[in-house]
């Protein structure tokens, strides 16, 4: 069963920074990153519970070939995207949001 994804704001904040950060370093870069975290959140509504729990409740798929995870918490009729962060970020960064 597909749920309903649901990104916070600033998870799509999370989202533009990489792209427009990609793009700056080469053309067509960011629509690739874009791609990428497209698939992991098809992946991500479709089979939560294959990515690995990092805390009571919240899970995190990795972005193939960008450094990038993906926060999320499920319920039973949504998902919700807390932060899309560069892994070299301090690992606790999303624990605010």
């Amino acid at each position: 069963m597909k749920r309903r994804l649901v990104l916070r704001s600033v998870a799509e904040l999370d989202v533009v920074e990489a792209i427009e950060r990609y793009e700056g370093e080469r053309a067509g870069l960011g629509a690739r990153f874009l791609t990428q975290l497209d698939a992991l959140l098809e992946r991500i509504g479709q089979h939560p519970r294959q990515f690995p729990e990092i805390e009571s409740g919240v899970r995190r798929g990795l972005v193939n070939r960008f450094p990038y995870g993906v926060y999320f918490t499920q319920g039973e009729d949504e998902i919700v995207v807390l932060a899309v962060l560069h892994l070299h970020r301090h690992p606790d960064t999303w624990k605010d949001r």
